[in-house]
């Protein structure tokens, strides 16, 4: 759930959220739309310049999420919102495939992260 003093950042160009500036001591700290830091104390200004240069481009890529067991799986996220994370097993955009899905907290866990293995292999991660 989001915390009451997190204030949203939308993109001037089209009020699309990108991100909330989290109150900290005499400054903020700006956060993406996984929950997670992206900077440390800065100022209102460079919150939202941190916000905006990272955007919403990288919510598409490719990601890992390893598993209780330890297993590592190339995920892609479905959903992103302040009450769940979405993924689902990496389908290579497959029309009317049903793939496995997890639904994660949100701020997502550190379990999920930005895909590490290469891209050009369909399976490069276990």
């Amino acid at each position: 759930m989001l915390p009451e003093d997190w204030i949203e950042h939308r993109r001037p160009s089209d009020r699309e959220l990108v991100g909330w500036l989290r109150p900290q001591g005499e400054g903020f700290v700006a956060v993406d739309r996984l929950g997670r830091d992206v900077t440390g104390v800065v100022d209102w200004t460079d919150g939202e310049e941190a916000l905006e240069e990272r955007g919403l481009r990288w919510l598409a890529d490719l990601w890992q999420l390893t598993l209780d067991e330890g297993r590592t799986l190339r995920v892609v996220l479905v959903e992103v919102s302040p009450e769940r994370v979405v993924v689902k097993l990496d389908d290579f955009g497959a029309v009317g495939v049903g793939t496995r899905s997890w639904t994660l907290p949100f701020p997502a866990p550190a379990t999920l992260q930005p895909y590490a293995g290469d891209r050009g292999v369909i399976d490069g991660l276990r």
